[in-house]
């Protein structure tokens, strides 16, 4: 598999269990690209959907992909703090400058005291339904829900207190880099 090198900019692909696209991230500035994780920021950017409809983010945003874990966590830098937006998915890959998943309509939303909001089962059931995912799925799924809430809880990974100065850090330096 390729490997993101920092500074490059990338596109985000999020798909559906059945093939079909569900949403495109146009530019994404890689901060950090390994096998296993890639750490990425955007700002403003454009966000095309499935039916064709555009939109830009409002924020800047710490994007971190794992490929192992079944989710992947998109930090929004607000006025008030850092909210958390998580996409329960499947492990990312990485070709032709297109970070790629499946999203799992399961989303879990934390604001910055650390509390959170299970989003979206009743899709999750519809969706299992009408693209038939495999029966193994609740459980790698569910699975994967209690690593990130642990997470959460023991502020681990993405929820550290140090996680966001960091990347946010090294976000404006590439971003002055390629002026």
């Amino acid at each position: 598999m390729a490997i993101p090198t920092e500074g490059e900019i990338i596109q985000i692909h999020s798909y559906k269990h059945n093939g079909r696209i569900h949403r495109v991230w146009q530019e994404t500035m890689v901060l950090k690209g390994t096998k296993n994780i890639v750490i990425g920021a955007n700002e403003r950017t454009l966000v095309i959907e499935a039916d064709g409809r555009t939109w830009i983010t409002r924020e800047p945003s710490i994007c971190y992909f794992h490929a192992e874990h079944w989710f992947n966590i998109i930090c929004m830098l607000r006025e008030d703090g850092v909210y958390y937006y998580i996409n329960i998915s499947s492990p990312f890959v990485y070709n032709n400058q297109r970070l790629k998943y499946i999203d799992y309509d399961l989303d879990v939303k934390v604001f910055p005291d650390m509390t959170y909001t299970i989003l979206d089962e009743d899709e999750y059931e519809q969706h299992k339904k009408e693209m038939k995912y495999p029966d193994e799925m609740d459980g790698i799924l569910e699975r994967n829900i209690e690593k990130l809430l642990s997470w959460i809880k023991q502020r681990r990974g993405p929820f550290a207190p140090d996680f966001i100065d960091a990347w946010t850090s090294r976000y404006h330096f590439y971003k002055k880099l390629n002026e």
